[in-house]
């Protein structure tokens, strides 16, 4: 086995693929994280504040969160790459580890969000759609920018992430859900669609009441989990394991209110689309013919340098850029222009022969891209255009001509210092064997890393086998725990059992929260809403606050207080109310979760009524609590 898998990577490491899928996979990893950082800014004091507003116990986190977000936009746009996505896995293990984060209001998706960041460090995300690419074609700006080929980068830089963070995942869900009675049922998408707290604000009950096709999704689901690791790779296979899993946790992400953990594995299967498809897509999107032609002094350093950014940003090939020198000639509309002339501005001629030049032609440049085009139309506007003449000139009138000569040419590039050059180019060119040696030592070690956490969680402690009574087998599960514990922090390599029967078992009951208004009127808290359903922007990691910890089928007093004082101080101070002043209610409302198919039982549960079980109020910032003593009695 040990061979046949060296032999296998030392197969795939030598082929070749675009750029184009690594670096949008980055730029949609940076895009889920930054709004999820917008997401934790928004909800700063309910997630970190020990009572919201009234104990500010970490008064620094939002700095830190907008360091994060200046990181996360970096990733973006692939920026600094090598620092940017390494200070992204430092935040998100520090934030995840050592906050309320993980303990109250885990995301769902965060040791996910920490697994990919970790492979984004080793994959050359900086390779496509990035400033550092952009970067390294300026550290050399006298050659020609036609001279620029595609990147191309290792079929493994593809295929390892997606074996590991989703084949790995899948796998393991799959083995939990094996124990759980309504994904054996096949309604294991039905359940928790049906759960007033779980539902976004789509309406599904088409498809909820469709029992043959709820049967068939949830039965696929289980099929395409288990396979999916030892068959994505195959070409014949990749199509229909791309569509199934996008339409998957794109439904997740429209139908259900935990939007980040749709959207966070969605993004990988920016990874699986077969890599003939971006060469069609590129075709399909670039101009056949371009809709502007610029022409440029080629021995001018700063107009060399202006055109390498202005091509850089034309993903459509709508603009080309030519030499003033070499082809102005050619074209008749410019023939009442002396070279002199051509050489003091940036000139442009269009698909009509119209003629533009200095601030119009870059008005024309970003309108013909297309994507920045509003850009276009803000630097035609009034005030704005004068400015932009005005600098324009400034700059273009002062600028000193330099003579390009062969010394143009000798340029100090910009060392390329990411992990993916150094190990997957560099060192494995030098040292073929040793590398594949290397990383199959290491896939053998993350594989032993997913089986121990797989094996612990998904048998012995499913199969019940008492492992910790046994003499001999305690020492062994204390190794496995501490091991788990590690690969979780930093891998994230963690047992992967969402909704199951064990959540869902006995969940007959669910919490909201109501308030007296200053004229008398009982007014709903905007947390939970008369059906029952958490409203936005209370999803994702507040859902599960509320959903997962607070609210379950043995509800715990103390739990259940902490989260109704966070939930009361947190949204009465933002509607503005006077919590000092004010009674809330507490709502309790009976649903069902059947692991048996039952028609219209979303809409059954949205109607059962509410009963009023308790009331809450503060005075002088001090919450005080009319509840039951025990609300799992009634």
């Amino acid at each position: 086995m040990y061979k046949t898998l060296l032999a296998k990577l030392s197969q795939l490491h030598s082929k070749q693929a675009p750029a184009t899928g690594i670096g949008l996979f980055r730029l949609f990893y940076g895009l889920v994280t930054l709004q999820e950082i917008i997401f934790l800014l928004y909800f700063n004091h309910l997630i970190f504040d020990p009572i919201p507003y009234i104990d500010v116990e970490f008064p620094t986190i939002p700095f830190f969160l907008c360091l994060w977000a200046v990181v996360a936009s970096f990733v973006v746009v692939g920026y600094r790459y090598s620092f940017a996505m390494l200070s992204n896995y430092i935040f998100w293990i520090v934030f995840v580890n050592f906050t309320t984060m993980q303990r109250d209001f885990d995301g769902g998706f965060d040791i996910f969000m920490i697994g990919a960041g970790f492979f984004l460090l080793f994959m050359p995300g900086d390779r496509a759609f990035s400033l550092d690419n952009l970067r390294y074609k300026l550290s050399t700006p006298f050659t020609t920018y036609q001279s620029y080929t595609k990147p191309t980068v290792s079929i493994l830089t593809y295929l390892l992430p997606v074996a590991i963070c989703l084949g790995f995942l899948y796998f393991d869900s799959s083995i939990h859900k094996m124990f759980a009675q309504h994904w054996r049922n096949g309604l294991g998408s039905w359940l928790p669609s049906t759960q007033p707290y779980y539902v976004s604000a789509l309406d599904m009950s088409w498809l909820l009441n469709n029992e043959f096709l709820e049967k068939t999704i949830g039965y696929t689901i289980l099929v395409f989990q288990f396979s999916f690791i030892f068959l994505f790779f195959r070409r014949q296979f990749r199509v229909i394991y791309l569509f199934v899993g996008l339409s998957l946790h794109l439904g997740i992400t429209l139908s259900l209110n935990i939007y980040p953990f749709g959207l966070g594995m969605a993004v990988f299967y920016v990874l699986l689309v077969p890599f003939n498809w971006w060469r069609c897509i590129g075709k399909c999107l670039t101009a056949k013919q371009p809709a502007l032609t610029v022409f440029y002094d080629q021995q001018c350093p700063l107009c060399n340098r202006t055109v390498l950014t202005l091509n850089h940003f034309d993903i459509f090939s709508r603009v080309t850029f030519k030499s003033a020198q070499e082809y102005a000639a050619q074209y008749p509309a410019l023939a009442g222009i002396s070279e002199a002339t051509l050489l003091t501005d940036l000139y442009a001629l269009d698909s009509q022969n119209k003629v533009y030049s200095g601030v119009d032609t870059y008005s024309q440049i970003l309108l013909k891209m297309g994507y920045l085009s509003p850009i276009g139309f803000i630097l035609r506007l009034p005030v704005i255009y004068q400015i932009a003449v005005k600098k324009y000139r400034a700059i273009a009138d002062s600028r000193l001509r330099i003579t390009c000569t062969s010394q143009c040419l000798v340029s100090e590039k910009l060392p390329n210092n990411t992990l993916y050059h150094r190990i997957f180019e560099q060192f494995a060119t030098k040292k073929p064997k040793a590398f594949a040696r290397k990383l199959t030592n290491i896939l053998i070690a993350i594989l032993f890393l997913q089986l121990n956490s797989s094996i612990h969680y998904g048998l012995f402690y499913r199969l019940d086998l008492a492992i910790e009574k046994s003499p001999i087998s305690v020492p062994i599960s204390q190794a496995s725990n501490a091991l788990i514990m590690v690969s979780q922090l930093f891998l994230g390599i963690t047992p992967h059992a969402l909704y199951l029967h064990d959540h869902f078992a006995g969940y007959d009951r669910i919490l909201a929260i109501t308030y007296t208004d200053k004229n008398g009127v009982e007014q709903w808290l905007p947390f939970v809403n008369e059906q029952g359903r958490l409203l936005a922007p209370n999803w994702g990691r507040v859902h599960s606050m509320w959903a997962n910890i607070a609210v379950t089928p043995t509800i715990d007093n103390q739990r259940i207080r902490k989260f109704i004082m966070k939930v009361t101080a947190f949204w009465g101070r933002n509607i503005g109310l006077d919590i000092n002043h004010t009674v809330f209610h507490i709502q309790l409302k009976k649903i069902d979760a059947p692991t048996e198919w039952v028609p219209d039982q979303l809409h059954k549960n949205f109607a059962s009524p509410w009963t009023t079980i308790g009331t809450v109020e503060w005075s002088n910032d001090i919450i005080s609590f009319d509840l039951p003593e025990n609300i799992n009695t009634l």
